[in-house]
Formats: C-alpha cells, sequence, structure tokens
C-alpha cells in the first residue's frame, strides 16, 4: 500500500479513529488503526469491540492495499508535522512496517496484519432514518450530564433513545437519569422512525457521537436494531452495541401536581449558584433556596469554611418555601438552558422538582432535593 494525504485530511480521520481506541489493552491489535486503500478513498477503521468508527477519505492512492498500525502513535506523528504538510504512507507487508513521510521527516512503524483485525458484525437494522446533526445534537448534549456513573446500575450508564407520545404527538425522546436527577429531552419524530425499537446508547457512543454532529446543516442517517445503533454520515460511520438491559419507567418520577412556580434569569441563577457555592468544599454541598413572594434568597452553610449568601429578584407568588439541592446538580440543570428564563415547579420540600425553559415543554429536567 501507498498512499498520499494532505496532512489536515489525515489528521480529522486519525483523530476520529484514535480517539475511540482503549489506552490499556489485552489484545494488542486493538490499540491499531485498520487502513485500506482503493480507488481513490482511504478509509481508517478502529474499534474497542463495542464501538467502531469508520472514517473514509480522499487520497491518491499509488498503490492498493491495507495494514494496521498504532492509531494514537500515528495521530501522535500527524499532529506534530509541520500544517499544510503532504504526508506518504508507505507499507511494506514482508517487514511489517509502514513509513510515515512528510517533507524531511520520516518515521518507521510496527504494523500487525490487516486480516487480524476484528471487523463488527454488520446487524439488519430494522429502523432507518434520518435527522439534522443540529437535532441530534440538541437531544444528545442536552440529556447526557444526567447519565449514571454508578456500574452496578449498568442499565442507567447512557441515554434512552425511543419513540414516545407527548402532547404534540409522538416524538423522538432521549432520557438520562442517575436517580438524582432525569433530563427528558424531545425532538419531532423523523419520517421512517416511527417502529424504532428503543435503545440505551452508552456513554463513550454519546461522546463519540458528538464530534458528528457540528455541521448544523448534515443530515445524519440512523440505523438501529434491537443490538446495534449507527449514525453515518457521508464521511465517518459510528456504529455501537446498545446496552442491554431495560431502561426504568422513568415517567413515575417526573412530577405532575407541581404547582409553586417560579421563574428565574437562568443565566443569573447559575452564576448566583456558582458564587454562593465556593465557600464549599465539597462539591455536594446543599444549597439552600428560600422562597418569597418575588424573592429568592441562595445559601450555603459550610461550618467547616463559612457561608454565604445571595439574593436574587424572581417571579414567584405562591406560599414561603424552604428546600435544598445539591450545588453541581443545580449548576448542570441551569447550564441546559437556552432561553432566557427557567421555570421551576415544586411541591415541597421533600418531593422532586420540575424544571423546564420557559414556555417549552420539549425539554424537562427533574432534581431530587437535599435536606438541609
Amino acid at each position: 500500500m501507498k498512499i498520499s494525504m494532505e496532512r489536515a485530511t489525515l489528521l480529522r480521520a486519525v483523530a476520529q479513529a484514535q480517539s475511540v481506541v482503549e489506552r490499556r489493552n489485552t489484545i494488542p491489535i486493538l490499540a491499531n488503526v485498520l487502513i485500506e486503500a482503493e480507488g481513490d478513498t482511504v478509509s481508517f477503521r478502529a474499534t474497542d469491540l463495542d464501538i467502531e468508527v469508520l472514517d473514509r477519505a480522499n487520497a491518491q492512492v499509488e498503490k492498493a492495499g491495507g495494514t494496521t498500525v498504532s492509531a494514537v502513535t500515528l495521530h501522535e506523528i500527524v499532529r506534530k508535522l509541520p500544517d499544510g504538510a503532504l504526508v506518504v504512507l508507505a507499507s511494506d507487508e514482508a517487514a511489517g512496517r509502514l513509513t510515515v513521510s512528510a517533507g524531511r521527516s520520516n518515521f518507521s512503524l510496527a504494523t500487525l496484519p490487516k486480516e487480524d483485525f476484528p471487523v463488527m458484525a454488520s446487524s439488519e437494522y430494522g429502523t432507518n432514518f434520518k435527522a439534522r446533526a443540529d437535532v441530534l445534537r440538541r437531544l444528545f448534549d442536552k440529556s447526557k450530564f444526567a447519565i449514571s456513573t454508578e456500574e452496578t446500575r449498568y442499565y442507567l450508564n447512557g441515554v434512552y433513545m425511543h419513540v414516545s407520545d407527548s402532547e404534540d404527538g409522538r416524538v423522538l425522546r432521549c432520557v438520562a437519569t442517575d436517580g438524582h436527577r432525569l433530563a427528558r429531552i424531545d425532538a419531532a419524530l423523523p419520517a421512517g422512525a416511527e417502529e424504532m425499537p428503543g435503545v440505551i446508547v452508552p456513554r463513550k457512543t454519546v461522546g463519540e457521537l458528538r464530534k458528528l454532529l457540528d455541521d448544523d446543516e448534515m443530515e445524519i442517517a440512523v440505523s438501529v436494531s434491537e443490538t446495534k445503533v449507527r449514525f453515518a454520515t457521508p464521511d465517518i460511520t459510528l456504529t455501537s452495541k446498545v446496552i442491554d438491559g431495560t431502561f426504568p419507567d422513568y415517567t413515575r418520577v417526573i412530577p405532575q401536581g407541581n404547582s409553586r412556580k417560579l421563574e428565574v434569569d437562568a443565566s443569573d441563577f447559575a452564576k448566583a449558584v456558582d458564587r454562593v457555592a465556593t465557600v464549599s468544599s465539597e462539591r455536594s454541598r446543599a444549597v439552600k433556596m428560600q422562597l418569597d413572594e418575588d424573592r429568592l434568597v441562595l445559601s450555603v452553610n459550610a461550618p467547616d469554611s463559612g457561608n454565604a449568601e445571595e439574593e436574587l429578584a424572581v417571579a414567584y407568588g405562591d406560599e414561603r418555601l424552604e428546600i435544598g439541592f445539591n450545588a453541581k446538580y443545580l449548576l448542570e440543570i441551569a447550564s441546559q438552558v437556552d432561553r432566557e428564563n427557567a421555570v421551576f415547579l415544586f411541591n415541597s420540600s421533600g418531593d422532586p422538582t420540575l424544571m423546564r425553559e420557559g414556555s417549552d415543554t420539549s425539554a424537562v429536567y427533574v432534581v431530587m432535593p437535599m435536606r438541609v
């Protein structure tokens, strides 16, 4: 195999591949990227056996063929080459080496046979639809903060993507929860997604998917089966196993009767919570919210380091309420609000609180209170 590629194109392709590779591997070939050249296209494939990413790029192919080489090492080399450099990759199968050359720089890297590289079996996808990148980005970006990191409840270690009913009809919905907070985000149901099985997209896949979603106008082809999910742009295909488990009935957690309504400027609120939480060394310290007629007092009491208090002018017309929340959870939820106003709906100091963005019901957040 012998190919020539512009550095920027090569770097983009290798960067996506190397991020999927696990740093510690018991199987040496899993640290490698499979490079295959044919026609005028080169493909770069990497996997950790749960996720596979395939990146295609244009190149001058002098000799078709393929090899596998350390993804991290190749990425580091290309990253350090000068901008605008033309990079030549040439493999010598007999010697088991890949030569990387650009200008006066030459590298010789050990390779492993491409025949040993595990390619993820392609599954029969029962559901295929297209969605715009900005729609998918909103669904996953706004829900991923609530993904659980607790390995014992592995079925919460991802975002549950499924079709559901809302007040405005059927929607494509993403839900994540860790038992302390929950995010539920809706988008219009794309054509072809009506029969989609509900799948739990793992945390790592959500992180890798984010890299495909920067171009707002890009159409992403989504394919879903019972065991796998695939997201594809014309150049990159990301395939992932889904979490084999049942996502809990989250509808039971979303409070329906919360009638005490607080409306506050989301950005002012987030900054105020951040300021009062400064006095606490523990990130999980409770922030106390005292609500009175059009007035909110945020306070933190940390006996070992001090206390803090800040008052905000808000819209609140219900009876007096004192409620406490984990400062970190409040900040994460407040930072999801794109609109000016965050609306909190309370029941009592011991019940889950609902938050949404202004009058928009397509994004709903639930957070459990703390004792203060």
